[in-house]
């Protein structure tokens, strides 16, 4: 681990991951600031005594302000348009937040001497197509959607900077990530958006993979807290400059589906869709590289028991308010 002043800002810190990774930080140690416009995020998730900058990336000016304000070491950039229905909808939103948003960030980085930027991009979608086996570090990017192109070209710029202007930049490929605060009411994050409709007797709506009535996609589920952990290391410069961040497990939406409503004690009601737009067949992450520094991730069965631990809780606390 390198010597460095421990201040991280976590772009996207009131949301999903980034709460996360604010977390995960002020538990090893490191002052932290969040900078997020609450589109999806909420106020509640930031921590008391963590600073705050109600900013969106977009706003360079307010971008830089804040950078300038809290002097970061690190910056861990979580902040992004994170639906691949929403890209193929709209693919200039998408490279208005996830390119132009993020070069903000690297200007400002640049501009106030932050030492290094942990990147969230994603191998859930930039690998393309994974036919058989898992994709490793050296598999050929293919991005087959907007979200993807905009998520690579986002690395490419931050190679760019550290040729350029010497910034350390690490890029963590998630793959499909879950866990608690997960929004349920997005296109994004088809677990919370499960355990929302099961708990309310609702259908599970398994969109195909090929042909109406099928498994549905494949993909590899990552539990949050190992996401975060991933986050703290690459903050510490205790990782390579690419690195996957999955499980290496293959697992169809209807397994999925399944394996959820057991934890959560239902039988589930599943209907059947054609393929959603922008959709990959199959996804999955080698995670060799990250399970020998990070530890075994966490699995499926123990990671979705863990949410619904945490969603049952929450009702309660809910409840008895």
């Amino acid at each position: 681990m390198e010597s460095v002043d421990r201040r991280l800002l976590v772009t996207g810190g009131a949301g999903f991951i980034g709460s996360h990774v604010v977390e995960a930080a002020l538990a090893d140690g490191w002052t932290v600031a969040v900078l997020d416009d609450l589109s999806s995020g909420r106020r509640a998730h930031v921590p008391s005594g963590v600073a705050f900058y109600e900013i969106d990336v977009r706003d360079a000016g307010g971008v830089q302000a804040a950078v300038r304000d809290f002097s970061p070491t690190v910056i861990s950039h979580q902040a992004a348009q994170a639906s691949v229905s929403v890209s193929v909808r709209d693919p200039l939103l998408d490279a208005e937040i996830n390119i132009r948003g993020g070069l903000h960030i690297l200007e400002a980085a640049r501009t106030n001497k932050v030492h290094r930027i942990v990147f969230a991009s994603t191998g859930g979608a930039i690998y393309g197509e994974v036919s058989s086996g898992a994709a490793d570090e050296c598999t050929p990017e293919r991005p087959y959607s907007p979200y993807a192109t905009s998520k690579f070209a986002f690395e490419r710029y931050m190679e760019t900077y550290r040729q350029q202007y010497g910034l350390q930049a690490i890029s963590l490929r998630y793959a499909n990530v879950y866990g608690p605060r997960q929004n349920p009411h997005g296109e994004a994050g088809v677990v919370a958006i499960f355990l929302q409709h099961l708990r309310k007797g609702e259908p599970l709506q398994i969109n195909a993979r090929q042909t109406l009535g099928d498994d549905g996609c494949l993909r590899d589920y990552v539990y949050v807290a190992d996401v975060a952990r991933a986050n703290l290391a690459a903050a510490r410069g205790d990782t390579p400059a690419l690195l996957n961040v999955g499980t290496g497990q293959s697992t169809s939406t209807r397994a999925l589906a399944e394996a959820l409503a057991k934890e959560v004690g239902v039988t589930p009601i599943l209907t059947s869709a054609l393929p959603r737009p922008g959709d990959l067949k199959r996804s999955v992450l080698d995670s060799t590289l990250a399970s020998s520094l990070l530890g075994t991730p966490t699995s499926l069965d123990a990671g979705l028991r863990q949410l619904v631990l945490w969603s049952e809780l929450e009702d309660a606390a809910q409840t008895n308010f």
